[in-house]
């Protein structure tokens, strides 16, 4: 028996953040340039952690509000108990640890950009350095803040018998270990309720202040992306932050989190030692993410990309050895249980690499889909837009085909605990992928420094060198994110199944089941539907006001007078908060009603979402990358650069990818995870 890991492993979570913070430090120790460079820098820090903290007061509230019907139900439920209620504490944690995590990332990130800026005023290895270690924060909170809650919260349930005791004078009890772990779903919920507000609110913010500040500063009045003239500048480079920082790390946080329970679950049936396997995985991961860190170098002149693939893909490499060793250490007594475990934690991390390595084909710059979208851009808007929409569509297919080949060998390995696995496989080395997202937009954003400043021409080219291959990380990080919610949903639905007491599966045949699966096949339209009127009406707002600031302020487009930056940043941040309640609780409360009224019903709807959430996210976010990159290349010196006929084409073909890849994409992997994790909550009463 290895109980003695369930001390360790929530120490690795507090490694995760003596690293974080090791980092920050760093990070705030180096210069941050010019007077004008940290006013600036300043604007865009103030915004930020005001929306953030704006965000939080709402979903405070609803938090609360959901913690207590959540423990009520528990407790009120037939044969309910009162240590049922503490299902309502896991889900505040697991929604605390994951509002920390975008808090600290966010904090940092802003820290990060004008630093990066000055660095690049020296050489793109510094500057790669700094934005890497502000991304890095990122990654070492979430995996950290996850690993140390969940770890801490299973000893108080589990160990010292909070809920029930797993273990009875050193003999496993398998019951009361289901008892616990059913309780700990609660902090999956949380993670899960908050990521997806997350997702969605700084997807709103973010595309409606980049949307109003393209159409209407770019194409309009022809001035170059993140002029200070732009009263919507300062709103797109807080929109940074909120959307692919903060929102980012909460998504990975969800994701993480759901692929360790989910496997706990389906294992607590086999031993002990096939719950802290998981946890083992993860733990090791952190450690090796760590270690990853430090090889992620460029030279002047070099490939950023190529740095952060070192790092990614390293890390993923060392993780296959140390999976089948753990296996093999954990679970050697359960005969050849040990290397099909190991078997299938690697086709889920070969599938994830596979699907990132498709995804960076697709949405990169110099690659093939990429120079398409760009060419069509030399005959107009139209062109630009079918180009891009066609290899959105056809970029599904190879992702679709990775995870297919992960759920049947994992399946084949190991059952459905292989599959669960997988997803944590996929998701092992999630500290150094957030790394490598996160530093993503604070390369945007020392970019825009870099113009606002008026620095020399150089320091813009080494920031755009650095965002555009931030681009294609955060493209490929979402492909991460995807694969992993397909497999993880896979798993919460075996688990749903045996909570609900489903015994005999879902036969679609059934009509009931079978408009389950219709309506669950609709949400991810409905829902993306939702997300993208929402940044519309927001960005109809922002470019109202950007054009009545051109034409009262005398001066501006001069740059003789200074813009309301603030008032652009009020719309984003009004907007975002309105509309992000809705979809939000459209995903929790469908799940509800639905199986209330039939639980087979539901496991119909739980598959349609599933299927129709993954393909639609996946040609969102590979459509909008690649219309992105598009702009990108333009704008580098091809078909005729900046000002020219096609670069007015890529920017409004990126314009109408920009809320697919940054708002309802991203965050429909979420809503299948978290439909998926709310039933399995409302499983037990409903059985």
């Amino acid at each position: 028996m290895n109980d003695w890991l369930l001390y360790v492993v929530p120490l690795t979570g507090l490694i995760a953040l003596a690293f974080a913070y090791s980092k920050a430090k760093w990070v705030k120790a180096q210069d941050p340039g010019t007077e004008r460079m940290q006013e600036i820098a300043g604007y865009i820090q103030e915004g930020s952690m005001a929306f953030l903290t704006r965000e939080y007061r709402v979903l405070g509230i609803f938090v609360a509000v959901v913690a207590v019907l959540l423990g009520a139900s528990r407790v009120l439920a037939e044969g309910g108990e009162a240590k049922d209620g503490l299902i309502a504490l896991a889900f505040v944690v697991g929604a605390g640890c994951s509002a920390l995590a975008g808090w600290f990332g966010m904090k940092v990130a802003t820290n990060a950009n004008v630093r990066t800026t000055n660095a690049a005023r020296k050489n793109l290895e510094s500057a790669l350095e700094v934005a890497f270690s502000g991304g890095t924060v990122m990654g070492m909170c979430v995996v950290g803040l996850a690993i140390a809650g969940l770890g801490t919260l299973l000893l108080l349930f589990g160990q010292f018998g909070l809920v029930d005791d797993m273990f009875v004078d050193g003999v496993y009890q398998r019951g009361a270990t289901n008892h616990v772990l059913q309780i700990l779903f609660g902090f999956s919920l949380g993670a899960s309720s908050i990521a997806l507000f997350a997702r969605v609110g700084g997807g709103i913010f973010t595309k409606a202040a980049d949307v109003g500040a393209d159409l209407v500063g770019k194409v309009e009045a022809g001035i170059p992306e993140d002029d200070p003239r732009n009263p919507a500048v300062i709103a797109d480079n807080v929109g940074d932050n909120v959307g692919d920082v903060a929102g980012m790390g909460a998504d990975l946080f969800e994701s993480y989190i759901g692929a360790i329970i989910g496997a706990m679950i389906l294992g607590y049936g086999f031993g002990f030692e096939f719950i802290v396997l998981p946890l083992t995985i993860a733990a090791v991961g952190i450690l090796v993410s760590i270690v990853a860190t430090f090889f992620v170098k460029v030279k002047e002149g070099g490939d950023p990309q190529m740095a952060l693939n070192i790092g990614t893909f390293g890390a993923a490499a060392v993780m296959v050895p140390v999976i089948f060793g753990l296996s093999f250490w954990l679970v050697g007594d359960f005969g050849d249980a040990w290397w099909k475990i190991g078997v299938a934690a690697v086709a889920g991390l070969a599938a994830g690499v596979a699907v990132g390595i498709t995804t960076e084909y697709y949405c990169a710059v110099g690659k093939g889909p990429v120079n398409k979208i760009a060419a069509s851009s030399e005959r107009g808007a139209a062109p630009n837009i079918i180009a891009g929409i066609a290899i959105g569509f056809e970029s599904t297919a190879l992702p679709i085909l990775w995870i297919g080949g992960a759920i049947l060998a994992s399946n084949w390995a190991a059952g459905l605990y292989g599959i669960a696995i997988a997803a944590l496989g996929m998701l092992c080395t999630t500290g150094i992928q957030l790394a490598v997202d996160a530093y993503g937009p604070v390369a945007d954003n020392a970019g825009g420094l870099a113009e606002m400043s008026k620095l020399p021409p150089e320091v813009r080219e080494r920031t755009d060198k650095l965002d555009a291959v931030g681009n294609t990380t955060a493209a490929i990080g979402k492909g991460f994110a995807i694969a992993s919610a397909a497999l993880t949903a896979l798993a919460l639905f075996a688990a749903y199944t045996q909570q609900a007491d489903i015994r005999n599966g879902i036969d679609i045949t059934e009509p009931t089941i079978m408009v389950g699966l219709f309506l669950g096949g609709m949400l991810p339209f409905l829902f993306s539907a939702m997300a993208i009127n929402a940044v519309a009406e927001a960005a109809d707002a922002m470019i109202d006001e950007v054009r009545r600031q051109f034409r009262e302020i005398p001066g501006l487009l001069e740059g003789t007078a200074t813009a309301e930056y603030a008032k652009c940043v009020d719309i984003s941040t009004e907007a975002s908060l309105k509309k992000m309640m809705l979809p939000g609780l459209m995903a929790v409360t469908v799940p509800v009603i639905v199986g209330f009224y039939d639980k087979e019903m539901l496991g119909g709807l739980l598959a349609g979402v599933t299927v129709c959430g993954v393909l639609l996210a996946l040609f969102q976010s590979n459509a909008g990358g690649a219309w992105d990159n598009a702009k990108k290349y333009i704008e580098s010196g091809a078909h005729g650069g900046k000002g020219s006929d096609a670069h007015t084409a890529s920017v409004q073909g990126d314009t109408v990818g920009d809320p697919l890849k940054d708002t309802s994409g991203p965050s429909l992997n979420i809503l299948v995870k978290l439909m998926s994790v709310v039933a399995v909550v409302i499983a037990p009463l409903i059985a």
